[in-house]
């Protein structure tokens, strides 16, 4: 890496990490710097994970000590989200992974609808029931113990649509994220797929924006993040479509 390398790794893990605290997808930003650095791709894969750790360890912090914490909502996502997780980076190298995301492409137009509009909990729109939840969830775990990618724009719409408060959601995002980034994690470093240099100097900035973005977060509630949401979900549409 040279002075260029170290500057805009450091820079893009900040914004992705802020990013990705709000809404998601800050991935697509820093796994092609990575590339850029230098990285295979696959590499980038295993490396990009580094700084998501950091990041959430660090949202999750500052989320708390702002006195925003949905601890006590974890428990019912985090056990299916980790399993799946653990499942789709063990099988990843299995999948078809272009076709999977050419189609979640397409997906993403209506789930920006759905996550413009409010969570209403009343007789007509009530949250889940344990075993869908607990479905949904599982499938976004295998999503993003596989490619990571957008997982917490999913995420975060799926808590939104489930009953949550955007900025509770948010902060029981990065808590879900750091368990399926510990548990995934250890399978791409036992596989050689992790360039500790590159991802510790992206952690760093990851790490920063990862507080910064708790802090717009908790301080703009629903007006602030709703429309980074709506970006960040047009942003990964176009992406994974192959528009840009």
């Amino acid at each position: 890496m040279d002075a260029l390398d170290v500057l805009l790794l450091v820079g893009g893990g900040l914004f992705a990490g802020c990013v990705n605290t709000m809404a998601g997808g800050g991935s697509l930003l820093t796994v092609p710097l990575l590339v850029l650095a230098g990285v295979p791709g696959d590499v980038a894969n295993g490396s990009n994970r580094v700084g998501i750790l950091t990041s959430n360890a660090s949202a999750a912090t500052a989320f708390r000590r702002m006195g925003v914490s949905g601890m006590s909502r974890v428990l019912p996502v985090l056990v299916p989200v980790v399993v799946g997780s653990l499942l789709g980076s063990l099988l990843v190298s299995r999948l078809d992974a272009e076709a999977f995301e050419r189609a979640f492409g397409v997906v993403m137009v209506p789930l920006l609808l759905l996550s413009l509009r409010p969570p209403r909990v009343a007789a007509a729109d009530r949250p889940w029931s344990g075993p869908v939840a607990a479905l949904v969830f599982l499938g976004v775990g295998l999503y993003g113990g596989a490619f990571q990618a957008g997982i917490g724009l999913i995420l975060a719409m799926v808590l939104t649509r489930s009953g949550m408060d955007v900025v509770v959601a948010n902060s029981v995002k990065v808590v879900v994220i750091l368990a399926v980034t510990l548990t995934a994690l250890p399978v791409f470093i036992v596989g050689g797929r992790v360039d500790w240099g590159p991802a510790l100097v992206l952690a760093a900035g990851f790490a920063v924006g990862g507080a910064v973005g708790a802090r717009f977060t908790v301080r703009g509630g629903e007006r602030v993040v709703r429309p980074v949401m709506a970006v960040a979900v047009l942003a990964l549409s176009g992406r994974l479509l192959g528009l840009y």
